[in-house]
């Protein structure tokens, strides 16, 4: 089969690794505006099954030719590309996931399920790792459990050797870090959807083989399982996973209006206070040598036979030394991966479009997980 993957930056490469290792896929399409600086990891696979394209995903036609044949797209472009991606897939027969970023275009997205239905295609947004893995783990401790009183979801990409001030890194784009620091976060709590400001109800949260890390509520994590279970579960929340003492100053340089979009005058000239925080920062945290970890606490409580019970998920994946690929891009660039390979090989079902926690086969997806080394350490207390 051949699959398209639609972005060719960190997680997109590695989705498309993890697609060159399957047996059964025939050809690969990595596509995006340049693929001249592919890394390192993919370059022995140029001119076998992986096929580079150039592509401007807003060139309608372009886009169109790039998933002529293939089975299953999947996208790792911005976010604000996913509804036209989804629509051009779904024209062209072919499944689609991508890694979400935005509930709001998942909204948009789902209201194309009875096209994608007639097409016989099924299209699965927010297929990271948060949203994505831990909402597919938080499901299936939902479905041990006969009822459910609590689900609470940590998660957080760190530095496995933290510098301060921030004892961090950048995994992914701090422009995106900085968004979900200065949403506000959905919750549930008394059954209920609220909002709660970002960095706050900060906890202490420990990892034997990582230590104390503090969690903190940010935006995005939840995606639509909290719309899906108000009014059903009591409480659900996700939370970052940090350093102790980063959500702290970061809070301060929120609160000081560094992290604004609204322009200011600075010596006549109008400039946004996040673009000046993002090019002064961002230098700093880029450590290209560094290796980085994934940690993740996934905790559902309930009864089962009329007895309570507690579900609990943890994964600390690390860099990978052999390949060069992160723990962040294994995380999520495999899973995105991972969910296409389902959708290709009949394993997702029905047509339609479904977020990863409705149609994801819990069980088959930790499992995949496993075979690539990312292993959930599931225990029930």
């Amino acid at each position: 089969m051949k699959m398209l993957v639609l972005g060719a930056g960190l997680q997109g490469s590695a989705c498309a690794y993890d697609l060159l290792q399957q047996a059964d896929v025939t050809e690969v399409r990595l596509a995006d505006q340049s693929v001249d600086q592919l890394p390192a990891f993919l370059k022995p696979f140029v001119g076998g099954r992986l096929k580079p394209i150039a592509l401007d995903v807003t060139d309608p036609a372009a886009t169109r030719q790039a998933m002529d044949g293939v089975t299953a797209v999947m996208c790792a472009v911005p976010y604000y590309f996913n509804l036209a991606m989804t629509e051009a897939a779904i024209a062209a027969g072919a499944h689609f996931s991508d890694l979400g970023g935005n509930t709001e275009i998942v909204f948009q997205q789902q209201k194309l399920s009875e096209r994608a239905a007639a097409a016989g295609v099924t299209v699965i947004p927010d297929c990271g790792l948060a949203p994505g893995m831990v909402n597919i783990l938080a499901q299936l401790g939902i479905a041990r459990c006969d009822t459910v009183d609590t689900v609470k979801i940590f998660v957080g990409g760190l530095p496995q050797k933290p510098e301060p001030p921030l004892n961090y890194q950048i995994v992914y784009s701090l422009e995106g870090v900085l968004d979900y620091y200065t949403t506000l976060s959905w919750v549930i709590r008394d059954g209920k959807r609220h909002q709660v400001k970002a960095l706050s109800e900060r906890e202490p949260v420990v990892f034997a083989e990582i230590g104390e890390l503090e969690g903190f509520h940010t935006a995005g994590g939840l995606s639509t399982i909290g719309f899906r279970y108000e009014g059903k579960i009591p409480t659900m929340e996700y939370k970052t996973l940090r350093y102790p003492g980063h959500a702290h100053i970061m809070e301060a340089i929120r609160e000081l209006g560094l992290l604004e979009l609204e322009p200011v005058d600075v010596k006549g000239v109008k400039v946004r206070p996040r673009d000046v925080a993002v090019a002064a920062m961002g230098p700093r945290l880029r450590k290209p040598g560094g290796r980085d970890l994934v940690a993740l606490r996934v905790i559902v409580q309930g009864t089962s036979g009329g007895r309570p019970v507690t579900h609990s998920f943890e994964l600390v994946d690390r860099f990978d030394e052999a390949t060069g690929i992160t723990a962040m891009m294994r995380t999520t660039g495999f899973s995105l991966a991972i969910t296409g390979l389902m959708q290709a090989r009949g394993l997702v079902s029905p047509p339609g479009v479904h977020t990863s926690d409705e149609c994801m086969p819990g069980e088959a997806y930790v499992a995949e997980l496993a075979k690539r080394g990312i292993a959930i350490v599931q225990t029930v207390t």
